[in-house]
């Protein structure tokens, strides 16, 4: 299985989250943003910033999802290939790849999915404290 990776083109360096969605048209940011605010309310503990130039949530410093905008997707990250492995069934109709699956640009949110994944990451880092 491939790994995602993110930033394969040069772009600019984003300082925040929002600087990021700014500089993608209007339906890439309305999705990533919806996404974002998603798991932002359903797990205040988290906190966003860019990592590796591309939006990134984080609980006390470990990565806990990750997305990226591209020319025709967007990707989802949820950071562990375990997780991808466990959802592999309900991320059947996603381009799925070891550690995120690709959306398309104008997705509309499945909340269940995106909160599922989340505490499945969560629940695995967890673990390894």
């Amino acid at each position: 299985m491939k790994y995602c990776h993110f930033n394969l083109m040069p772009t600019p360096k984003f300082k925040s989250v929002k600087e990021y969605l700014a500089a993608h048209d209007a339906t890439k940011a309305k999705t990533l943003k919806s996404v974002i605010d998603f798991i932002l309310a359903q797990f205040p503990e988290l906190e966003p910033k860019i990592s590796w130039n591309v939006p990134t949530i984080h609980r006390n410093g470990k990565y806990v999802f990750g997305v990226a905008a591209y020319k025709n997707h967007l990707t989802l990250a949820p950071w562990s290939p375990t997780v991808i492995e466990n959802f592999h069934a309900r991320l059947e109709k996603y381009v799925v790849f070891k550690n995120c699956f690709q959306i398309p640009v104008d997705w509309a949110i499945d909340k269940k999915l995106v909160k599922d994944l989340v505490r499945a990451r969560l629940a695995e880092l967890d673990l390894s404290i």
